[in-house]
């Protein structure tokens, strides 16, 4: 955020807290990130191999946090090393809600819009509570590449991305793999 402050000048960014971000935006946000977000400590094996196997990141919740919050952008075994200590060590100290407030409120959503309330004035005008199905979901969909793709005029590649994430997010909702996050 501070490198895009003083790239930019200045930067869009509302911290909300979890209790006052809509259910079905943290729902949505892991659908599209990390689908098992409940069922592995920081590292979703299986997704990391298949991103390998794909030629594209895999990182999952959990360790983009830490990237986005602790280290630098630019990739190396360095900075790879550095995000797995940090992902374990903010997965020993917070719960998954925590991490996920979190991610919410330091994921980049547009040039110079940082967090999920920012992001839901910027593209709808509303509050973070306020954020329907489709409009979750296509926050989500931007994600991870915001600055190439738009919540309010989506590409068609985000409109099918966002029903995608629509139908995952309420699987998770319905399978019980939102329970880590949702309950207090």
């Amino acid at each position: 955020m501070g490198a895009e402050a003083r790239r930019l000048g200045h930067i869009e960014a509302n911290w909300v807290n979890m209790e006052n971000i809509a259910p079905v935006m943290a729902r949505s946000a892991v659908a599209a990130e990390d689908a098992n977000y409940c069922l592995h400590f920081g590292f979703d094996v299986s997704a990391i191999k298949q991103a390998i196997n794909e030629g594209r990141g895999g990182s999952g919740i959990s360790q983009q946090v830490a990237k986005n919050l602790f280290l630098w952008h630019q990739r190396s075994y360095l900075r790879k090393g550095l995000e797995a200590g940090f992902t374990v060590l903010i997965e020993t100290l917070w719960t998954k809600r925590r991490i996920l407030e979190v991610y919410l409120n330091i994921a980049e959503f547009d040039e110079g819009v940082f967090g999920v309330g920012a992001a839901a004035q910027h593209y709808f005008g509303v509050d973070a509570d306020r954020l329907t199905p489709l409009q979750a979901a296509r926050l989500a969909a931007i994600l991870p590449n915001p600055k190439a793709r738009s919540a309010s005029a989506p590409s068609t590649y985000v409109r099918k991305r966002t029903g995608a994430i629509r139908s995952g997010a309420a699987t998770i909702a319905a399978d019980g793999r939102a329970e880590c996050f949702e309950s207090g």
